[in-house]
């Protein structure tokens, strides 16, 4: 049985139009699978992709989840419950690989890319649901920390949220730029868990599944110290404790329906313009 531990925080209640493709689509690139073909595409030299639903509100823009970590073999068949309850309620999925930049400017500069391309030519939700698995949550955080306007919601399966837990300063430094050094002097501005503010300012809801015993991305190091200090400062979160599982591949991570319904909630705050 597992249990839900929220930290204090009001918990977030659980409960388009067709794109047109810019020439750099290659609409015929499918990957077939158990969801929707995926169309493939590049942005800023990087390869890209979006999922869309069989049944889009022509008259409305389309609401979406951004994945990460978009990397070889990720996502996966692991994805697919989820994704299949996202496309079966209208929204669309989208992802970029931005490598291993573990949340840095120069990987920002590529989702601010996949950003504008999505809402401007495919006609996507000025809003989107973040989904981070794992390392994505130093990126999707690094970009939703600066972008808090355009974040319908932030949802995470054990996500990283400190730079020091995982990859460490060593491994990081050099996708920064910076000496190990001297990227610990500024990790007031690059590490996710202290930038919030802005998130907490914007009232974008947190949702994150993560177990105790997770020694790749600890537990209180990372959700736990995500949620202590939101709700500092005044913000919404629900945190979800499986009990005795680590970073793995149980099922349950991946088959939450209070995080499926989670995100399915934030349709009608992706659809409101910033």
């Amino acid at each position: 049985m597992r249990n839900l531990a929220i930290f204090g925080l009001t918990a977030f209640l659980l409960v388009g139009r067709v794109p047109q493709l810019c020439a750099q689509v290659a609409v015929n690139d499918r990957v077939q699978g158990d969801v929707s073909p995926k169309q493939k595409f590049e942005v800023a030299g990087r390869p890209a992709f979006v999922i869309m639903p069989e049944l889009v509100d022509l008259k409305k823009p389309v609401p979406w989840v951004w994945y990460a970590p978009t990397l070889p073999g990720l996502p996966e068949a692991r994805e697919h419950w989820m994704f299949k309850q996202f496309l079966a309620a209208g929204i669309a999925i989208a992802g970029v690989d931005v490598e291993e930049s573990y949340g840095s400017p120069e990987g920002r500069k590529i989702y601010s890319a996949l950003y504008k391309e999505l809402v401007d030519s495919w006609g996507f939700a000025p809003k989107a649901a973040l989904l981070a698995r794992s390392r994505g949550g130093l990126m999707l955080y690094s970009w939703a920390c600066e972008n808090p306007e355009n974040v319908a919601c932030i949802a995470g399966i054990y996500p990283v949220c400190d730079l020091r837990s995982y990859p460490g300063l060593e491994k990081a430094s050099p996708a920064y730029g910076l000496t190990p050094a001297e990227l610990e002097q500024k990790l007031d501005l690059y590490n996710p868990v202290a930038r919030l503010a802005p998130l907490a300012k914007a009232k974008v809801p947190i949702f994150h599944i993560h177990g105790d015993v997770d020694a790749t991305v600890p537990l209180e190091a990372n959700s736990g110290a995500v949620a202590r200090e939101y709700e500092k400062l005044g913000g919404s979160m629900v945190l979800d404790v499986p009990k005795g599982q680590g970073h793995n591949l149980w099922e349950g991570f991946f088959q939450s329906q209070a995080l499926v319904d989670f995100v399915i909630a934030s349709k009608n705050e992706a659809r409101k313009v910033p």
